[in-house]
């Protein structure tokens, strides 16, 4: 089992934080485009080369998020139609999301069997989680759901504040 620990930049204005492992060592670098359209997030490793991309599709009617590993699309979260409380759903061929995601408490699941998990860290500066990868081979994917998952999340906050992205 590999931990990892994401802690966004509190007051970054492009996205950009990194993930680090158990021996606080940059493993990957996400950094988001600012103020350009699409949004997205692109994550690469340690020698820069982009492994997963999350975008945020425009001109849809809901938020709607793509998240691709390695150059093909995993899976899509987007925004369901509710009258009191954003909803969103995680689309992906044998990958489900167990647990509180909207609070960063869940495992990920692939086929039935939990490859990752995922908490909160509280008491921090700005956003940190706590990412347990059990299945190494679901490491990157693992990694852009919570990156895509936190981008839902920033962007839902952006628009209850009435800010625009």
């Amino acid at each position: 089992m590999k931990q990892f620990y994401i802690k966004q930049k509190v007051f970054s204005l492009s996205g950009k934080f990194t993930v680090k492992d158990q021996q606080e060592k940059d493993v990957y670098y996400v950094e988001g485009s600012f103020m350009q359209i699409p949004k997205t997030f692109s994550i690469m490793n340690t020698t820069r080369d982009e492994v997963a991309l999350v975008t945020k599709k425009v001109f849809s009617l809901l938020p709607k998020f793509f998240v691709e590993v390695n150059g093909r699309e995993v899976l899509t979260i987007k925004k369901e139609l509710s009258f009191f409380k954003a909803r969103y759903t995680i689309d992906a061929a044998g990958i489900e999301v167990h647990g509180n995601w909207w609070d960063m408490d869940f495992q990920v699941l692939q086929y039935g069997e939990v490859v990752g998990k995922v908490s909160k860290e509280w008491f921090t500066w700005g956003d940190s989680y706590k990412v347990q990868v059990l299945d190494e081979e679901m490491e990157t994917i693992i990694i852009a759901i919570v990156v895509a998952i936190d981008c839902v999340k920033a962007d839902e906050g952006a628009a209850s504040s009435g800010a625009t992205t």
